[in-house]
């Protein structure tokens, strides 16, 4: 084998070698774009819009008056029982 056919080998060699690492350095460049689109993509989907914070806002505000509600003693006034009479078949005041 002669040196110029060596030297020409591994000149192409090289040559080849430089474009598989540049098709590869494309590809990765690529890839981590679509990354970063998908990343964004899911940070805009777990943001909540600012109608649903509003909304959730309001449920919260109804679920602490609703615990309030339920924390506090019902003692009910004597107005407020009723006995049914059943000749009128409806309830009347107790007092």
């Amino acid at each position: 084998m002669s040196p110029e056919s060596v030297s020409f080998r591994i000149t192409r060699n090289a040559e080849d070698l430089a474009e598989t690492v540049s098709a590869l350095s494309h590809r990765l460049v690529r890839m981590e774009q679509r990354l970063g689109a998908l990343e964004m993509a899911m940070d805009r989907r777990q943001s909540p819009e600012p109608a649903e914070l509003e909304a959730l806002a309001h449920v919260e505000v109804l679920l602490r008056d609703c615990r309030l509600l339920l924390e506090e003693p019902v003692v009910p006034q004597a107005s407020e029982f009723r006995e049914f009479d059943p000749q009128r078949e409806s309830f009347s005041n107790a007092a």
